[in-house]
């Protein structure tokens, strides 16, 4: 796992977002300078489970350069073994358990965060899993379902199991994406466990990272909503920490990257509504570093034309633009 993490400085790793880092969003991410190591989106294991040829595209024929993490999700722990074990077949530095993921639809089946209400099970399914997993073994975690107090006994099962590397996200699964993101867990992960951890919540300038890591002492960085909404933001926080000025991108630059982003993830022949719908999914997450007003008007947009009209409205000027969310 020593080739996840670079030297002399902390590592910075693109969050696995479903139906979103593809990998088309990969390589464009890729583009922008882009993370030290990406994860998949998540390959959901049930009973007589193969992995999903479209999520496995980003592993073989990975597009970064940079290692790629499988994450698998689910509570069959037969086959959550079975598959991570397939997984190692292919060019994989490590496979990853989720813990964390707060949709609705994902954790009433317990999987995903719904599994941090059963610590036994959750302990179990470690077991399994290191057991089984013959390269790096990692796990992506909130700090417990309802209350951040759960996170005590997590951290007595996490210490049990020779994980490789630990993502704390630092929010409940019932706090889901909130405003506030409990560091002094994330903190007390870093000095109790005898492993690396990483931080992720919230972070959506350079300034937040550095806070992050300031006031965690964690490893690296996880970053997800931040880096849809602005992809410079890997490149930003390694321009900080090695010293070098950090510069904001444009309105016009911010446009390119809207242009690039529809061409890279509308790619085929998708009719055009479904097209513009898709790209909405992205704006959701860039359009709250830009306005209010633009997120109301794109989101009512239903053809191509409409869909850059609107963007070029708000985005062609040569403006910097630190692209972080509205206080309100």
């Amino acid at each position: 796992m020593n080739n996840l993490f670079p030297i002399g400085r902390p590592v910075l790793a693109l969050a696995p977002m479903q139906d979103v880092t593809d990998w088309a969003f990969w390589k464009l991410m890729s583009s922008y300078g882009g993370p030290d190591i990406y994860f998949t989106e998540y390959f959901r294991v049930t009973s007589g489970y193969r992995p999903e040829r479209a999520i496995l595209r980003s592993i073989t024929e990975n597009p970064t350069g940079k290692p790629a993490v499988a994450q698998i999700i689910g509570n069959d722990v037969g086959w959550m073994v079975k598959t991570a074990r397939r997984l190692e077949r292919y060019p994989v530095a490590a496979v990853d358990l989720n813990l964390g993921c707060p949709a609705p639809v994902v954790y009433r089946k317990c999987a995903g965060g719904g599994l941090l209400r059963d610590p036994a099970r959750v302990d179990e399914i470690l077991g399994a899993l290191r057991g089984g997993i013959e390269r790096g073994f990692t796990v992506k975690t909130r700090l417990g379902f309802a209350d951040p107090g759960e996170f005590d006994r997590l951290l007595e099962i996490f210490s049990r199991h020779r994980l490789d590397l630990l993502t704390v996200h630092g929010r409940t699964v019932r706090e889901k994406f909130g405003p506030h993101v409990h560091l002094g867990r994330i903190a007390r992960a870093v000095q109790s466990l005898p492993f690396p951890v990483i931080a992720n919540g919230n972070i959506s300038s350079v300034e937040e990272a550095l806070h992050m890591l300031e006031a965690t002492g964690a490893r690296g960085l996880m970053i997800g909503r931040g880096a849809v909404r602005n992809p410079w933001i890997f490149r930003q926080i390694r321009d900080r920490l090695e010293g070098r000025e950090v510069t904001l991108p444009t309105g016009r630059d911010v446009l390119a990257y809207v242009e690039a982003l529809y061409e890279a993830g509308c790619a085929g022949a998708a009719p055009e509504f479904s097209r513009v719908q898709k790209m909405k999914k992205y704006m959701n997450f860039l359009g709250e570093g830009i306005s209010p007003a633009f997120l109301h008007a794109i989101r009512r947009v239903s053809t191509r034309q409409e869909f850059f009209d609107t963007c070029r409205t708000a985005l062609d000027h040569d403006t910097p633009m630190p692209l972080v969310p509205s206080p309100t």
